[in-house]
């Protein structure tokens, strides 16, 4: 919001201009103060998650369900990385055979939220649902789901994205 905001009041030198990108710096300086803006990793993961959301949406309103489906998955995923993350919930785990860290599968990391209580089992059951929706559609599982189940995939995930993170 900000960052398109300033980008667009910069683009081009004019006085008035210069003077709407210093209120939108002036904004962002009284939302951080407030607290409203927790930290600038926060911020900025709230614009790409927009971004994508956005995306999903327009590809899913010109009748493009299997990438809108990939897209929101993707963001669902990143948000159980965050929220791991956030709740001091390991993303990675050593790999027995190789000593490497590898990183947790996302249904992995949903049950490890569950299991700390971040949400009940309800919410830990519909994330399941999603993220074999996303399964289907990255591995061309195309008939297996319709348009309508990705519209409620995409406004759950919204939904869920507010609600926790």
């Amino acid at each position: 919001m900000y960052f398109n905001d300033f980008r667009n009041s910069v683009r081009y030198y004019k006085l008035y201009n210069i003077n709407y990108a210093i209120s939108l710096l002036d904004k962002i300086r009284t939302d951080v103060k407030d607290g409203w803006l927790t930290d600038v990793k926060s911020l900025i993961s709230g614009e790409i998650y927009n971004d994508f959301i956005e995306m999903a949406e327009d590809l899913l309103n010109q009748g493009y369900k299997d990438p809108a489906a990939v897209i929101v998955g993707g963001v669902l995923e990143e948000n159980l990385r965050q929220l791991c993350l956030s709740n001091n919930i390991p993303i990675v785990k050593q790999d027995l055979t190789s000593g490497k860290l590898k990183p947790l599968k996302a249904d992995t990391m949903n049950t490890e939220l569950y299991k700390a209580g971040i949400y009940n089992m309800l919410v830990q059951k519909s994330i399941v649902a999603h993220l074999d929706l996303r399964n289907m559609a990255a591995h061309g599982k195309y008939g297996e789901y319709d348009k309508d189940q990705v519209q409620l995939m995409l406004s759950s995930i919204i939904d869920f994205i507010s609600k926790f993170n």
